[in-house]
């Protein structure tokens, strides 16, 4: 695998231009995935603009608001990393809300927010409905090799030293499970672009050959 260094600028616009050229007319969903450390949720906001500028509606939704309730979600424990691994994704709500509704023949109406972790309760947000130029845009941690259905997936790749590194104290009960997901799901061979984001603001973009 070959890198190619990129000024965190020229990533968004070079992301941009690729979802733009997806068809009109039809939806684009779109997944940021990465460790927390990585903040995938900062690019997937950085391109809202971009896209914007090019005529694209666009919808931002966090995968961090579609967790499944505390008694569901930690009933191994607060600190189990299969559970977290497994477990506390709601990953039907998040197809049946946000992803199917933008299938080819869908209703476009999606619902951005699911369930407030924090205060264990249900957002009661209204649907949106997204135009059919749309671009979803879904941020997460371990998204991928759950067949999520996305047009495209977009991995931030960290190094396990840079992972451990940027992980928190009280989170690092986490770091089995980004292990396993490595091991698991293969982020780096399955997503359509890769990220290497060891160095804060000087990504990489990984090259095949």
């Amino acid at each position: 695998m070959r890198v190619r260094p990129i000024s965190p600028e020229a990533l968004t616009l070079e992301l941009a231009e690729r979802i733009d050229g997806r068809p009109r007319g039809a939806w684009t969903r779109v997944a940021v995935d990465g460790a927390p450390p990585a903040h995938p949720e900062r690019l997937a906001d950085a391109l809202v603009a971009p896209l914007k500028l090019r005529g694209r509606p666009v919808l931002r939704v966090s995968a961090a608001d579609f967790l499944r309730p505390a008694s569901l979600r930690l009933e191994y424990g607060r600190t189990d990393p299969d559970a977290f691994y497994d477990d506390w994704l709601d990953t039907g709500a998040l197809v049946r809300e946000v992803l199917a509704p933008l299938e080819a023949g869908g209703s476009g109406r999606v619902l951005p927010a699911l369930w407030d972790s924090r205060a264990d309760r249900a957002y009661r947000l209204p649907y949106e409905t997204l135009p059919r130029d749309g671009v979803l845009l879904l941020d997460g941690t371990l998204l991928l090799g759950r067949g999520l259905p996305v047009e495209l997936s977009v991995h931030l790749w960290l190094s396990e030293a840079a992972l451990e590194r940027g992980t928190a104290d009280e989170d690092r009960w986490r770091l089995p499970a980004y292990a396993r997901y490595e091991r698991e799901a293969r982020p780096q061979d399955t997503a359509d672009v890769v990220i290497r984001a060891d160095r804060p603001g000087r990504p990489a973009l990984q090259v095949d050959g």
